[in-house]
């Protein structure tokens, strides 16, 4: 069987497999760290607002407060992203990996102590620093490691698994949800535990210190840029104009998805929370019961969102390899927008939940996928880390408006004093679903790279 022909998995050798295995651990444990604060978020805001034990906050001050720590850790990964973007270039792939690993692990555990909405807030921050920057460096890594047949492949793979990532998540805060209500844990404490879980990753940057080895690629570019060009450099990246372009539109791109995911898909479990809490009151539940009951369908919600998103990831990196990344981009665009408005429109029902968001999450993850394949390839050696971190971590600056904007969309506009009945999230999202548009917009400005190596 010859190399074209034969399975993209035969051509990696064992040191190939490590890499992946490594750089896919480093990502899933980082979208572990971030479907924590996903599933945490509202009763940890509810308890740092609560006046007293008895008392039940405002849910729209809730919903204001749990939007503005979204938008603030969104601020932190794209700052993050940002400054370890260009380490990641400077200093090397493996070096980098450790300091963000080691980052988001520290601060997603210090998160347990928070005492109000200020320093959880501070806590999202600096989380968001290493969570922004272990994305870039780990797909260049793998991107200069594999060979180029099996490159998408092995990104596709990478970003697929951090499904796994969020899904443990869901499974960590239903457990903690579970002992909250069974008094094994504090009332009101469960989403702490959950937190103090986020410190493991940790361990991993001992095994990628120890073992894991700069591309040879990268020391290559290191040895030049010692001589001619300096390596992760901004100057560079916009003083020619193939990169300047491919960098600009790359950040559309990425806005795009991670609003639509960040700033809409995400909150959709807050959306069902609402929704089903009358239902709960109105059966005569007990408070406890009530939130036992909300943690575990947001627990299913998200474990069923990420297993869809698995699937979308893995079908994203199966149709590029036919027909194009540009092409598969366009198709997923139109998809994220027609599921997203659909669940926020018309999810009623704890049916819903099951067909549903797992096609929201399909849709809207596969863009992700398409993320991890596409950046790397855009970019040259010497910038490929800074370029992929640009697109991917830049555009949270602007998208960090997004949890902000649907906050302030759902508090001060939808509201039954402008005269509307509904749930004012629906309307909210919806409105925010065109976001996607913009991605479609910024294809056209993008090269076609499928099928060719990348660019030195």
């Amino acid at each position: 069987m010859n190399n074209l022909t034969q399975p993209w998995y035969r051509e990696l050798s064992r040191y190939h497999w490590f890499v992946l295995i490594v750089a896919s651990l480093g990502w899933l444990f980082d979208t572990l760290d971030q479907q924590l604060f996903t599933f945490a978020r509202k009763p940890a805001i509810t308890e740092l607002v609560r006046t007293s034990p008895d008392a039940l906050p405002d849910p729209k001050i809730v919903d204001k407060y749990g939007a503005n720590a979204t938008s603030v850790f969104l601020l932190g990964w794209a700052t993050g992203g940002l400054a370890f973007g260009i380490l990641g270039d400077r200093i090397g792939r493996a070096k980098t990996m450790v300091w963000t690993i080691l980052v988001y692990s520290a601060f997603t555990g210090l998160s347990a102590l928070s005492r109000n909405v200020y320093d959880f807030a501070a806590y999202r921050f600096l989380t968001g620093l290493g969570v922004g920057g272990e994305f870039a460096v780990g797909v260049a890594l793998v991107a200069e490691v594999m060979p180029d047949r099996a490159r998408p492949h092995a990104l596709g793979l990478l970003q697929a698994l951090s499904a796994v990532g969020n899904i443990s998540a869901a499974l960590v805060g239903v457990f903690f949800t579970e002992l909250e209500a069974a008094n094994v844990v504090e009332q009101g404490w469960g989403w702490r535990w959950m937190f103090v879980v986020g410190t493991g990753p940790a361990l991993l940057a001992l095994v990628i210190r120890r073992r894991l080895k700069e591309p040879e690629r990268w020391q290559a570019a290191a040895h030049e840029g010692a001589v001619t060009r300096q390596l992760g450099s901004f100057a560079e990246l916009f003083g020619d104009p193939r990169w300047r372009r491919n960098a600009l539109a790359g950040m559309a791109l990425a806005f795009a998805g991670v609003v639509g995911l960040w700033g809409i898909g995400f909150f959709s479990p807050d959306l069902q929370r609402s929704i089903f809490r009358t239902t709960f009151e109105a059966q005569g539940m007990s408070q406890a019961e009530i939130n036992q009951q909300l943690g575990r369908w947001t627990a299913l919600s998200l474990v069923l969102q990420n297993l869809g998103g698995f699937f979308g990831i893995y079908a994203y990196s199966r149709i590029t390899h036919y027909v194009g990344r540009k092409p598969a981009f366009a198709v997923s665009f139109v998809a994220a927008l027609a599921s997203t408005m659909m669940v926020f429109w018309f999810m009623d029902d704890f049916y819903d939940i099951l067909w549903m968001i797992p096609l929201m999450g399909f849709c809207q993850l596969s863009l992700f996928g398409g993320y991890a394949i596409y950046f790397p390839e855009l970019f040259p050696t010497r910038l490929r880390s800074t370029g992929t971190s640009f697109c991917y971590n830049v555009g949270r600056f602007v998208a960090a408006l997004g949890p902000f904007t649907l906050g302030y969309l759902t508090s001060e506009v939808f509201t039954k004093a402008h005269g509307f009945t509904e749930l004012p999230m629906r309307y909210a999202g919806v409105t925010m679903c065109g976001v996607f548009l913009i991605g479609l917009v910024a294809l056209p400005f993008l090269p076609e790279t499928r099928g060719q190596p990348l660019p030195e």
